[in-house]
């Protein structure tokens, strides 16, 4: 049988599998950041305690060589089935896309390429555009329904007919289609009644994807701020089944005109993923729009958002706005960089909350049920936090003693807050560590615990110099005293493009952490230990 958190599959197998796959409560992780909420928070855990990733035995295991940079998170699944290729049988494996339009299954364990079938020609520097690599072919992280036994996934390739995004349903056994892939389309009606046709020239499919609802959603934005005169923020989504677009789309500008023909208010996030709440909304974060600062008016513009729509696009549901959201759009500075995260329900008067910050460092904490609108006055949240600049998102955790953490993780600075319900919802930070990086502001973080035990947090920072070397850092929060005591820091990788953020998240699942990055994955883990018990 199994116990399901949205994308984290707990396995719970009394055997031991095929080719000394050890299936004992075997973790899958098959979507980003853990969950639909976004937490980043792996609560079943049980052999990467504190204790053991400060010991000497705790490393780099294996190094895996793939074909290009790597701007997804990498995904897992326990004792999977592989019917392709020259090793078919029970493996526990970890999935990458890279921008090269490839698929890879690699055995967690071993290292060994089990697939790695290709889907066509990237897109060499899309409108010139430096900050992904040279090639943009799968930038956001696909997403599993480990029911299904099909990974969703959307690619963008160089055709003949110009570049076209396709979304694929994948067998997890052989990574070949299920059903037809489906090619991204889509026409939304602007508020002079003409029709505005999704480009796929100018849109770039950069936050991870969603499933949710028995759909898979997928957010649009531009490359870079470039031909902001045809790029416009999509919300698009596809029924599980066949793929089959739904009958409604969201386009966060409508707008038929504007002061400096620059239109945008993507959905970008720094490649955090769509999230869901209980009620199946889909929430997410925009970015800027006309550097006038003129056209916002929460209806046909909405930029420098937090957006909540209906599960079947075709309602605005709420939204917040900042009281400085003119400044933002005429300094770019994007609150779409960051992206939202949902909390789970909390027992306070407050159950729902969110939290996001982008550019201009600033972290919201919003009642996920009135998120707060917008007046140019005041913001009417619950909280208002200085985190530092956040091209990022926060993950969460519960201690063992039932307390809320939110982690923020803008500019250098990995802070933990705490969560406090009483007498109403706000945030009190605890806890601070410094990491190493250059490039933009921020970083992602992940969390991994045995329950409410022994967490640990990890953290990947950005390269220092060109092609220089990124680092896997973890830090113990439950420390006493207003800093963390660091239980690791080692290469994990490297970057080529100091113009292209390494939006990277490390995963951890049954003893291993992996970290993509440029042209390789890392797995790092005990060494001698062998497979998770």
């Amino acid at each position: 049988m199994s116990l399901r958190r949205d994308g984290l599959l707990l396995s719970m197998c009394a055997c031991i599998g095929m080719a000394g796959v050890n299936s004992y409560a075997q973790v899958s992780v098959t979507t980003y950041h853990y969950d639909h909420y976004r937490t980043g928070w792996n609560s079943h855990e049980t052999i990467l305690t504190p204790a053991a990733v400060k010991s000497s035995s705790f490393g780099m295991l294996e190094t895996v060589t793939v074909d290009d940079q790597v701007d997804a998170q990498p995904l897992y699944v326990a004792n999977e089935t592989i019917t392709a290729g020259s090793y078919p049988g029970k493996h526990n494996v970890v999935y990458i896309a890279t921008e090269n339009n490839t698929i890879y299954a690699i055995d967690a364990d071993s290292g060994t390429v089990l697939l790695n079938p290709n889907f066509g020609p990237p897109v060499p520097n899309p409108l010139g555009c430096k900050n992904n690599g040279p090639n943009v072919g799968v930038t956001s992280t696909p997403v599993i329904d480990p029911t299904a036994n099909t990974m969703y996934a959307v690619f963008y390739t160089n055709d003949t007919t110009g570049p076209t995004y396709r979304i694929h349903a994948l067998d997890l056994g052989s990574l070949t289609d299920k059903v037809t892939p489906q090619v991204v389309a889509a026409s939304h009606t602007l508020n002079d009644g003409t029709a505005f046709n999704f480009n796929a020239k100018y849109q770039r499919q950069r936050p991870a994807l969603l499933l949710a609802n028995g759909s898979v959603y997928a957010g649009f934005g531009s490359f870079c701020d470039y031909s902001p005169n045809m790029s416009r923020g999509w919300l698009l989504g596809w029924e599980t089944n066949s793929l089959t677009p739904l009958s409604a789309n969201r386009l966060n500008d409508t707008q038929a005109t504007s002061p400096n023909s620059f239109f945008l208010s993507s959905i970008w996030m720094s490649g955090f993923g769509l999230a869901a709440d209980t009620s199946g909304n889909i929430l997410f974060v925009t970015g800027n729009s006309d550097y006038s600062g003129t056209t916002y008016d929460g209806i046909s513009d909405i930029e420098e958002s937090v957006i909540k729509v209906s599960s079947d696009l075709t309602t605005l549901v709420d939204l917040f706005t900042p009281d400085n959201e003119s400044y933002l759009d005429q300094n770019d500075d994007d609150f779409g960089a960051g992206g939202v995260m949902v909390l789970p329900n909390q027992r306070g008067k407050t159950a729902h909350m969110a939290v996001a910050a982008g550019k201009f460092g600033t972290m919201y904490l919003m009642n996920e049920d009135k998120l707060g609108g917008y007046s140019p006055l005041t913001n009417n949240v619950l909280g208002s936090y200085q985190v530092g600049a956040c091209w990022c998102g926060e993950s969460y955790f519960t201690d063992s003693k039932g307390v809320a953490h939110i982690v923020s993780s803008g500019g250098r600075s990995l802070e933990v807050w705490n969560l406090k319900l009483w007498p109403g919802a706000s945030l009190t930070e605890t806890k601070s560590a410094a990491i190493g990086g250059g490039q933009d502001g921020g970083f992602f973080t992940t969390i991994s615990s045995n329950g409410t035990a022994t967490p640990v947090i990890w953290a990947i920072s950005r390269p220092t110099y060109g092609s220089g070397p990124i680092y896997l850092y973890a830090f113990n929060p439950a420390t006493s005293g207003s800093s963390m005591t660091m239980l690791f820091s080692g290469v994990a990788g490297s970057w080529a493009v100091m113009s292209a953020n390494a939006n990277l998240v490390p995963v951890v699942a049954n003893g291993k952490v992996f970290v993509a990055s440029n042209k390789q994955l890392q797995i790092f883990g005990l060494k001698g230990r062998g497979t998770a018990p």
